[in-house]
């Protein structure tokens, strides 16, 4: 019975250490973001619903997770900042607009009297 136990021991470190050089499992490298956002254009909502994170043992890889959000929240701010800027170039073109058509609009005229001018 002492044989066996040194025997399975032995099996059990040998394939725990893995006999020197021979590992029994090999480092595997760690998952990557399978569908990347893309760099060359702003992100759309197909490239959001097509994102995929890569899990990890207890949920999903953190470093992943937070590269995405710190993406999409500097395009976030990004396009807030544009549409503020749009609508206020649109609210002073509005503005111009309506202080232009003063200007071209006819002003009702003092009644002449033709008989006057006779």
């Amino acid at each position: 019975m002492a044989v066996a136990m040194v025997v399975v021991v032995a099996a059990v470190t040998l394939a725990v250490v893995g006999g020197g050089e021979n590992e029994v499992l090999p480092e595997v490298a760690p998952e990557h973001v399978v569908d990347p956002l893309p760099e060359t254009r702003p992100v759309s909502r197909a490239d959001i619903e097509a994102l995929r994170l890569p899990m990890a043992p207890r949920g999903y890889r953190m470093l992943d997770v937070d590269e995405v959000l710190d993406r999409l929240a500097a395009e976030l701010a990004e396009r807030d900042a544009r549409i503020a800027e749009l609508e206020s170039a649109l609210a002073g073109a509005q503005a111009t607009a309506v202080g232009g058509q003063d200007m071209f609009e006819k002003r009702p005229q003092a009644p002449h009297d033709e008989d006057q001018d006779r």
